[in-house]
């Protein structure tokens, strides 16, 4: 079993900066990609961006440019710095970890606030 944990939400003004920060604890064997999705009120879950064990990192439109998703493979964390904050980037963000042993398997952390005002 993988267990993943966020932290670093909060409450910040337009045009803030937050850190986020996931780690993966467990019976861990082989950590396929790292990312961070998001959820808002009445909204679907969606991709903001994801790193795999080589960094390479993709990036939803809407971040590119604002936020950078970072990783340590040493500590099994994964970063997002998230910068230029705007009121539509509130929601809670989610940390997903895709884990190899036999096939492979996503394991998803509790979710952390992120509100922006305005």
């Amino acid at each position: 079993q993988v267990h993943v944990v966020e932290s670093g939400g909060g409450l910040v003004q337009q045009g803030g900066s937050l850190r986020l920060s996931c780690a993966a604890s467990g019976r861990i064997f082989s950590i396929v990609t790292m990312g961070w999705y998001r959820q808002a009120p009445g909204k679907q879950r969606e991709l903001v961006a994801t790193i795999t064990s080589g960094k390479l990192t993709d990036y939803a439109d809407s971040v590119k440019g604002r936020f950078t998703i970072s990783r340590d493979n040493a500590k099994n964390t994964v970063y997002l710095q998230m910068n230029s904050l705007k009121p539509e980037d509130t929601a809670v963000y989610y940390c997903k970890v895709r884990h190899r042993l036999v096939g492979t398997n996503d394991y998803w952390g509790q979710g952390t606030q992120v509100t922006v005002s305005s």
